[in-house]
Order: structure tokens, then sequence, then C-alpha cells
């Protein structure tokens, strides 16, 4: 049976220092089979990693905006294989896509700031994602971006995408955990990464608006980095900047 949505907030603080597995299984005991992950990088991958462990199958989907590093094509493909599950592939309309390149260019995003560009390749087909489901699964942390995600539930009524008449509950497993612990997790479990990350790259999105970062230098920070740098989000999580969807 599905959680009232007034009961999260009293939920997410008792579980907000709970193993991550813990709200894992919360979410599938609750929402299972209309519960997906929503896999792009490594924090992804070790939801899908424990999610397997616990022994549940659970949905998973990845956005590809046709403008990602060969090296996250090949990311995507290996956990498939690893894992043994379908991962499906959301892409954007074509005409959508073919009409701002038409009448922008395929670099728009540098003059005109990301928000259109990822309204058309990603959030849109987010959209489309979530429809079916009641609750979908993020690797949001809070220490990603201290402007954007400090305060970041371990579950929460969706702020963006769901509706009154359709709420939509989001679950952000590891919420409370560091960089740190990601990369101890995977390595002690042998999890799959993105190439990429051996190269500098720490936060890993579309090629022309990503690079590697800098010692010292925040995570994020190799994100559209042309921009201001508190409102670096793409949209999936406009919510956290009290944005609507496609926005930022």
């Amino acid at each position: 049976m599905a959680l009232d949505p007034s009961s999260l907030p009293a939920l997410a603080a008792e579980y907000a220092h709970r193993p991550p597995q813990d709200i894992l299984a919360l979410a599938v005991e609750h929402y299972s089979p209309d519960v997906a992950i929503s896999f792009s990088g490594a924090e992804d991958v070790v939801l899908i990693d424990m999610v397997s462990k616990l022994g549940a199958r659970m949905q998973v989907f990845s956005l590809d905006t046709g403008r990602l590093h060969p090296e996250t094509y090949r990311f995507i493909d290996r956990v498939a294989h690893r894992y043994g599950i379908d991962i499906q592939v959301m892409f954007p309309r074509p005409e959508a896509v073919q009409q701002l390149v038409s009448t922008k260019g395929l670099f728009s995003f540098y003059k005109d700031g990301h928000k259109e560009c990822c309204g058309i390749r990603k959030v849109e087909p987010l959209i489309r994602a979530l429809e079916p489901l009641s609750a979908w699964v993020t690797g949001q942390r809070r220490d990603q971006s201290p402007g954007t995600r400090a305060a970041i539930p371990v579950v929460q009524l969706d702020p963006t995408f769901g509706t009154p008449e359709r709420p939509l509950v989001k679950f952000n497993p590891l919420s409370e955990w560091t960089s740190r612990q990601v990369w101890d997790y995977i390595r002690a479990n042998d999890v799959p990464y993105n190439e990429l990350h051996e190269r500098g790259y720490v936060s890993i999105g579309c090629e022309p608006c990503t690079r590697p970062v800098l010692p010292g230098q925040h995570e994020r920070a190799g994100r559209w980095w042309w921009e201001e740098e508190t409102r670096k989000e793409c949209g999936l999580h406009a919510g956290n900047v009290g944005e609507p969807a496609g926005t930022r």
C-alpha cells in the first residue's frame, strides 16, 4: 500500500540516519512494481547494487540526451549486463531537438544558459519516464551541491513532477552519504563506474557541459561552469531550488 503523503516528513526524520538499504526496502515494500531508479552516475549504480543484494527487483531508466560521452554509453551497457537488468533508455523527441538546433545551433546553452536544452533533452523525457510510476529513486546527496541539495530528505513528496491528483514520491536513499562513502562502497563491492572518473571527472553529464575538476574544487564545479554557482540544477531536481521543471 502506498504511503500516506502526509506521513512523509515524519518518515523522512525517522529514516534520516538509517542505512540506504532500509530506505530502498521501504520503496520496494510500498511501491513495487511502480517504482524506478533514475540511473546516470556512480551513486545510482550503488543503489542498483543494493537493490540486487536485497534480492529485490526495481525498474531502472536512464536519460540519453544524445550528447553523452562515449564512455557513458559504455558504462550504461556494462551496468545492464552486470546486473542482468533492462535499462529503459529515454530519448528526447527528435522534432524538438531539431527545432532547437536549427534555430539556435548546437551550442546555444553557452550563450542562453542550459535551461532550454535541458528542458528538451532531459526534463521532457523524464516526465515520460515518470508517467506510469508512483515513486522514483535518485542518487542525490546533500553534499553534492550546498546551494541546491543541502536539505534533501531521504523521502519526500516530489515537489516538481507530482500533482495533488497524482502524488509522486521521491526517495533519496543516499541523501546523508558523502562522496567518500559512495566510493568506499564501490570499491568494497566491485561496483562498475564510468571510466571518466579516472580522468578527473566527478559529476558527469553531457559532454559539452561537463569538464574535469581541479584539486580542491567542488565536484559540481565541472558542470555548467559558465553559469552562476548556486543554481546548478538541470530541471530534473528543480524543486531543490524552488523552480518549476525545465527552468534550471
